[in-house]
């Protein structure tokens, strides 16, 4: 019990603290911003709001300039559903990757932000 306690005060502590410092986001033209838009259609994380690895990636998406469809896998019961069905297991931060009729499941906060930097970092285009 004291522990879920101090999970709660800990995850809405570090909910303060982000919308305190936001991170600032990376400028890209309009028309680039847009072809982006449009990639981020094909991603979606799932993630617990207080979860602190899931904070970080959000953070990171946020920096990113990124607008991907989160689905909070603890109070939607139809988001861990999907989560448990297809990526095999109820683990957070996890980002479904939906690209030519292929998805994977990408859990791990690092390896998240590994993907994003590597697919939007400098560039408006998926590879």
């Amino acid at each position: 019990m004291l522990i879920k306690l101090i999970r709660i005060v800990l995850g809405n502590l570090i909910i303060f603290l982000n919308w305190i410092f936001p991170p600032s986001k990376q400028k890209r033209t309009k028309e680039n911003q847009k072809i982006v838009d449009q990639q981020t259609k094909f991603l979606t994380l799932y993630q617990f709001h207080l979860c602190p690895f899931c904070v970080r990636v959000r953070r990171h998406i946020k920096r990113l300039n990124l607008r991907i469809k989160c689905k909070d896998a603890k109070r939607d019961s139809i988001a861990r559903n999907e989560l448990k069905e297809g990526g095999g297991k109820i683990k957070v931060p996890c980002l479904k990757i939906e690209l030519n009729d292929t998805v994977t499941w990408l859990y791990e906060s690092k390896d998240i932000i590994k993907y994003l930097d590597k697919e939007f970092i400098g560039s408006s285009s998926i590879s």
